[in-house]
């Protein structure tokens, strides 16, 4: 089977190409490398497992050849920062809006039988209640988190009109090698360098979870009966202050940086922890206790690459 994964050079997506390899798939990789990095994907392409195609999904026809002859398309190509989004507003909107447009478009015109769409916790907004499940209103705090929803509605559109399957994942915070700009490769990347850490406001709870649940989930949503049957929320269920983050870093790398609380930023959302009811009902992954886990194994590969 051929499959097709935007964005697949990027944090997540390239996580998948792994992982899709690893599970002797044909896969073929659209990137505009605008936060995704080649050298993730550098050694597929050596060994030529993987086909690449620099490509921008802001432009139908550089979409549209890349989803020929595929049955399954992974949608993870975005502006996928909240910070990144609010800065640059017009990027964000062609990118995570005219391009999920173009490649549903794209996978119809294709024939593609399912589609896998990367929405975001972003998409509720602050929390009315917690945890959030999957009925929460949609009222989005940021240009990011707006611009997945739009991007959920086309997907719901182009699947009621039976062109084909459309599996949408709402990922909370999702850490692992390879990420950065996000508060997790930022505090580590502080504390390796003996800086502050600064925590903007100092209310928040973030429901973190590890890169290697979200890959499990996005590899079983291509043959899972269930999951197209609405939006899953992908998260831990539980909920983790700045705080204990910062602490649990330098707990286990074994340092003591200062912190500093600024001001809030008031396009982020202060707490989100996700109900994960349906994740666990319609998904075969089990949940760690701990949703930081995978901490160490980031800081372990940190280490041995300095």
């Amino acid at each position: 089977m051929r499959v097709l994964v935007t964005g697949g050079a990027g944090f997540i997506g390239s996580h998948l190409v792994d992982r899709l390899v690893g599970a002797g798939y044909s896969v073929r990789v659209l990137d505009n490398l605008f936060r995704g990095k080649i050298e993730n994907i550098k050694n597929h392409l050596k060994k030529g497992k993987i086909e690449f195609l620099n490509r921008d999904i802001r432009f139908y026809e550089q979409v549209r050849d890349a989803c020929r002859d595929c049955e399954i398309v992974f949608h993870l190509a975005a502006q996928s920062n909240v910070m990144g989004a609010v800065q640059n507003i017009n990027y964000s909107f062609k990118t995570n809006v005219v391009g999920t447009f173009n490649v549903l478009k794209a996978c119809k015109a294709a024939g593609v039988k399912r589609v896998i769409f990367t929405s975001s916790r972003e998409a509720y907004g602050e929390a009315q209640y917690l945890p959030v499940d999957e009925k929460h209103p949609l009222s989005s705090k940021n240009i990011y988190g707006a611009s997945k929803v739009a991007g959920e509605k086309y997907c719901e559109v182009f699947q009621n009109m039976n062109d084909f399957e459309v599996v949408i994942l709402r990922l909370a915070n999702v850490y692992g090698e390879r990420d950065f700009d996000r508060v997790i490769p930022i505090f580590l990347n502080n504390v390796f360098k003996h800086r502050d850490i600064h925590i903007y406001g100092g209310k928040q709870v973030i429901d973190f979870v590890s890169i290697e649940i979200v890959v499990a989930a996005l590899m079983e949503s291509m043959n899972n009966t269930e999951a197209p049957g609405g939006p899953t929320n992908i998260g831990s269920g539980k909920g983790t202050t700045l705080f204990e983050l910062a602490e649990q870093i330098m707990r286990l790398t074994k340092t003591k940086n200062k912190i500093v609380v600024d001001p809030p930023r008031t396009v982020e959302v202060v707490k989100f922890t996700a109900d994960v009811s349906r994740f666990k009902s319609v998904f075969n992954i089990d949940l760690p206790d701990n949703p930081l886990y995978y901490l160490k194994t980031m800081i372990d590969k940190i280490r041995q690459a300095q």
